[in-house]
């Protein structure tokens, strides 16, 4: 294996965990900031360390198991794990991308979130709506990310970059967050995640193969064509339906 296939299929590991991570940890971060200027900040941080706390404990449980599947069991296990995720992420970042089917909107989230909080009770000093709230967004967002880290850094050999690459972009959005005070609106969600969907059908279709003992043409390099290749596939299709969407014979229709 030469250094640039190394060098190649580390940077595509640390853009896809990036993107991955940060796309989980700004729905989370959105829900905590409208709990906590809502109803409490105590219980809201409250919630979000006991989630933090249990994600933890899922690690321990969990990163030493994957360490003891031999390699290409796992690699064949994660591909077809990624490729399951990475192609749900892409048809609806493909879907949004041609206007069938509306985009994530963390403002939306934001009001609906601040709203059903307004209606219920007064706030206590201590919530516990507002825990569990807290807890319920950074648990189930956390999971995604422990998920992530997990699969593609231990199939990767590379679990302590994953997780490095990990607490970078749980930094970025925490600065972020705390510079916008609010939530993430900004963020071109919909792009991240056809970005992050190509990246993990990509490493899918290697780890795959890899798992099936085929010898990948370029060694980690080919992961760089795979992204190249499901990232042309998937701008066919968005043209296609959108050319579909205007087609006079479909508009005639509605």
């Amino acid at each position: 294996m030469t250094a640039v296939a190394v060098h190649s299929s580390d940077a595509v590991l640390i853009a896809a965990v990036f993107l991955a991570c940060a796309v989980e940890m700004v729905e989370a971060l959105t829900i905590v900031i409208a709990v906590g200027t809502t109803r409490s900040w105590r219980s809201a941080f409250e919630g979000v360390g006991a989630a933090l706390l249990a994600l933890a404990a899922l690690v321990v449980l969990l990163g030493p198991a994957l360490v003891r599947i031999p390699i290409s069991d796992l690699r064949l296990i994660v591909g077809g794990i990624l490729l399951i995720f990475g192609l749900g992420w892409l048809r609806k970042a493909i879907l949004r991308a041609a206007g069938l089917k509306a985009k994530h909107d963390e403002d939306a989230i934001f009001a609906e979130t601040v709203a059903e909080l307004e209606a219920m009770a007064d706030k206590p000093d201590r919530d516990h709506l507002a825990f569990v709230m807290a807890f319920k967004g950074v648990f189930l967002e956390g999971l995604e990310v422990v998920i992530t880290v997990l699969t593609l850094g231990a199939s990767a050999h590379r679990l302590g970059l994953a997780a490095e690459t990990a607490a970078v972009a749980l930094l970025v959005v925490g600065i972020a967050g705390a510079l916008v005070a609010k939530q993430l609106s900004g963020v071109p969600e919909n792009a991240m995640k056809m970005g992050v969907g190509l990246m993990l059908v990509s490493f899918g279709t290697f780890w795959v193969g890899e798992g099936l003992k085929i010898r990948w043409p370029g060694g980690d390099a080919i992961i760089l064509l795979f992204v190249a290749l499901y990232a042309v596939v998937a701008w066919l299709l968005v043209r296609s339906l959108v050319a579909t969407e205007l087609s006079p014979v479909r508009s005639a229709a509605r």
